[in-house]
Formats: structure tokens, C-alpha cells, sequence
């Protein structure tokens, strides 16, 4: 059994890890609910933007190719945009959807090359021995179009230069504090997304008539790239947020869990200094008696 002093060591350990953990937890918690209204503001946007971008492609029905807008008969190589953190303490976050990513490669046929943006995800795919095509750390708490910019224009250049034919974007949806669940989505060739059951049974869903001004040509090569910045944007701050939840219930865990260690280990001083205070009752005891039996 350990001693009363070692005890009191790793209680006094104990106590400041928890410090550490309580104070993590309030700065995630000052974070999260900006990134959660940040990010549930950015949805109706995106989503409009997604409606529009299906019906100009439906209206254009092939008429026009753009070269975002280009599936390629054979796909010979794959990228894939992984998101994930630059500091750990999140709990399963950045495993996940690392996961996520890695059988996401195993099931394809053909090479997969990643754009990695935070430090865990390049740290884990560069010991994986996977091709990282580019990298991207120290991105904003609260990012802006801008700050992923660089990003987008490195997925676009790629693929507009044929070095990949298909590119994904994995990163971690928000649903709630407590839930947030890794996906896959297509970031290029922009496609259309088909159309609910019920939209086409309700005819809530049936596009509108545009007219181009200067050019279908001209407005597509201004607004498709902007599209796969806000698609990627979108991406970013679902990450944000439910980086922010997972480190704040994990903080949150560590925390309880460190509270509960030390009632243990204080539970177990108790009776360390019990059993000294015993032992040194029935020597003075034993002494005593003794010294009157000599006597």
C-alpha cells in the first residue's frame, strides 16, 4: 500500500491536472457557441447556393461545359480535402473522421492523394506513408472566405491541371454538442444534387428560368469557384463547431473524472493516516506495557 506521502503527491497531481482540464473546457465552451452560430447562420446560405448552382445545371442541361462542371470518363486519381485539427484533447474528433478518410481510400480503385488541414491529420497520414499533395495549419478559431481561400485555389488548380479527376472533402458534420458525425462529400466536378421524393411529388422544387448576362460562360466562370469556396466554407465551420463540442465534453469528462480520482485517493489518505496513527497507538501500547512488565 502506498504510503500517506505519496498519496498526498499524486492527490495534489491529481488536483492540478483537473485545473488544467476545467480551464480548457471554459475556453472550448466561450468558443463553441460562436462557432455553433456562425455555423447555423452560414446553412441557409450554403443551401441556397446549392439549389441555385442545381438548377442553373439542370437549365444548362449540357449545353455548356465548364470545366468544374466536367465528370471525366475515367477517374485515374483521387483527392481528398482532409479536415481535421492542429491540437489534440478532443476527445474521438480527429479520429474519427481520420478513419473516416482511411476507409474512404480503401475503397477506392484507384490512388488517393490528400490536401491535409490541421496538424493531426498530417501527422497521422504522414505516418501512414500517404501522398500529401499539400498542407494547411494554424487556421482561424473564427476563419473567413479569405482564410481558406489558398486552400480552395490549391484543390481547384489540381484539379483543373488533371492531377486529380475526383475530389472529396472529408471533414466532421455538427448535429449537436453532444453528436457530430464524420462525412464524405464531392467537392469537384460540381454535380447536381437530385431531387427529394417529396419536392418532386409537391412541385416545390421546380427551378427557375434564367437569363445570362453577359454570358452562361462568364457567370459560371465567376461563380463556380466561388460555390466550391462556400461548399469548403461550410465544410470548415461544421469542423470548427464540432471541434469545439468534443473538446468541451471531453474537457468536461477529464474534469469529473480527476474530481472522482481525488475523492478516491482522499478516501485512501484517510486510512493510510488511519493505519500510521494505529500502528504508532500500539507501539507506544506495546512499550508500555513493556516497560510494566520489567517493572
Amino acid at each position: 500500500m502506498a504510503t500517506a506521502r505519496e498519496i498526498r503527491r499524486r492527490i495534489r497531481s491529481v488536483k492540478n491536472i483537473s485545473k488544467v482540464t476545467g480551464a480548457l473546457e471554459a475556453v472550448s465552451a466561450s468558443r463553441v457557441q460562436k462557432a455553433q452560430a456562425q455555423t447555423f447562420a452560414s446553412r441557409a446560405y450554403a443551401r441556397a447556393a446549392r439549389d441555385m448552382m442545381d438548377d442553373i445545371a439542370r437549365h444548362l442541361d449540357g449545353a455548356i461545359t465548364h470545366p468544374l462542371l466536367h465528370t471525366r470518363a475515367e477517374v485515374k486519381h483521387v483527392g481528398v480535402v482532409l479536415v481535421t485539427s492542429d491540437r489534440g484533447l478532443a476527445g474521438p474528433y480527429n479520429t474519427n473522421v481520420i478513419r473516416k478518410a482511411v476507409d474512404f481510400e480503401k475503397s477506392q480503385q484507384v490512388p488517393v492523394s490528400y490536401i491535409t488541414v490541421g496538424r493531426k491529420g498530417r501527422d497521422q497520414m504522414a505516418r501512414r506513408g500517404a501522398q500529401i499533395i499539400a498542407e494547411f495549419t494554424d487556421v482561424p478559431a473564427s476563419p473567413g472566405i479569405l482564410d481558406i481561400t489558398p486552400i480552395t485555389r490549391t484543390v481547384v488548380d489540381d484539379f483543373l491541371g488533371g492531377n486529380v479527376d475526383k475530389v472529396y472533402v472529408a471533414y466532421t458534420g455538427f448535429v449537436n454538442t453532444l453528436r457530430q458525425e464524420p462525412a464524405i462529400q464531392q467537392l469537384l466536378p460540381v454535380q447536381p444534387q437530385p431531387k427529394e421524393d417529396d419536392e418532386v411529388e409537391s412541385g416545390s422544387h421546380l427551378g427557375a428560368v434564367y437569363l445570362f448576362e453577359p454570358s452562361p460562360e462568364a457567370i459560371l466562370d465567376e461563380i463556380l469557384p466561388r460555390f466550391v469556396e462556400l461548399v469548403f466554407f461550410q465544410a470548415m465551420l461544421e469542423s470548427l463547431a464540432s471541434e469545439h463540442s468534443a473538446r468541451m465534453m471531453a474537457m468536461r469528462s477529464a474534469t469529473e473524472n480527476a474530481n472522482a480520482l481525488v475523492d478516491t485517493l482522499t478516501l485512501s489518505y484517510n486510512k493510510a493516516r488511519q493505519l500510521a496513527i494505529t500502528s504508532e497507538i500500539l507501539d507506544i501500547v506495546g512499550g508500555a506495557e513493556a516497560l510494566a512488565q520489567s517493572e
